[in-house]
């Protein structure tokens, strides 16, 4: 009988609570990795989280065995940093998100501003040194027109101790408060981030299998777009059944079980 590993010639791994989780790889995600890479598959890892760039992820991942290229990640800030770049250069930007990611987002020749009167577009991302100024700064910038985009749209992110609230907290709070909508996000599981993981693989998709640890994100990416999908457990709370319409097509214990379970 065949395994999972064996039956694709294509993996899409999420990485928090998939490949790792906090600062610590999931037992013999490495193993599993490298023995896909050695079958000749492709491989690309997406994430939602922007509080890294993707040579931190690479880095990470590398110095903990997994034999990778640095451009087979890519997470939520590289799709919305491409989308700034060719629709809103030079544009006046605020954003909820760590330094890295206005770095990142500064590095496209965009400008930040902390002037809710002259930011045109708010990004909102994880942001763990998140306050209260911050939220004013971007309520008032909403109710003076400005455009409500987000890297992503997750509720809590994974960390060693359980987890911590991410974007999709922040923007419920600021849709409460200010009664904008988001208009868009550029994440899992959004049609920016499939089109870059179709630009990125150039594989047929229907032999791909998308393996992540929440549903939201990950599975719904898959049921979306028609990509056979895994949920595993080693992350956010897990719903081995799914919930509602989003549904996996195989839950597992963790990525290792690629290699053993028989299908």
């Amino acid at each position: 009988m065949n395994t999972l590993i064996k039956k694709y010639s294509a993996f899409i791994f999420d990485l928090d609570g998939t490949i790792y989780r906090g600062e610590h790889l999931i037992p013999k995600a490495d193993t599993t990795v490298n023995r896909i890479k050695e079958l000749g598959k492709k491989i690309i890892f997406i994430s939602n989280k922007t509080t890294g760039s993707t040579k931190d992820y690479f880095n990470f991942l590398s110095s903990n065995g997994l034999n990778i290229d640095e451009n087979e990640i890519v997470n939520s800030t590289i799709v919305l940093k491409k989308y700034l770049s060719e629709t809103f250069p030079r544009t006046k930007f605020f954003a909820i998100g760590e330094k890295v990611f206005i770095d990142e987002i500064e590095s496209m020749n965009l400008i930040y501003s902390e002037n809710p009167e002259e930011i045109e577009i708010l990004l909102v991302t994880l942001d763990r040194t998140l306050d209260y100024k911050k939220l004013e700064i971007a309520a008032r910038a909403l109710e003076n027109g400005a455009r409500f985009f987000a890297a992503n749209i997750d509720d809590t992110c994974p960390v060693d101790i359980g987890e911590v609230l991410d974007a999709g907290s922040t923007i419920s709070a600021l849709e409460k408060r200010t009664h904008k909508k988001l208009e868009q996000h550029f994440g899992k599981p959004s049609a920016f981030m499939f089109e870059e993981i179709k630009a990125r693989l150039n594989a047929n998709l229907n032999k791909a299998l998308i393996i992540g640890d929440r549903l939201e994100t990950d599975i719904a990416l898959g049921n979306k777009f028609g990509i056979d999908s895994a949920l595993v457990s080693t992350g956010v709370k897990y719903f081995p059944n799914g919930t509602g319409n989003i549904k996996p097509t195989y839950h597992l214990d963790s990525v290792f079980d690629l290699m053993n379970n028989k299908i």
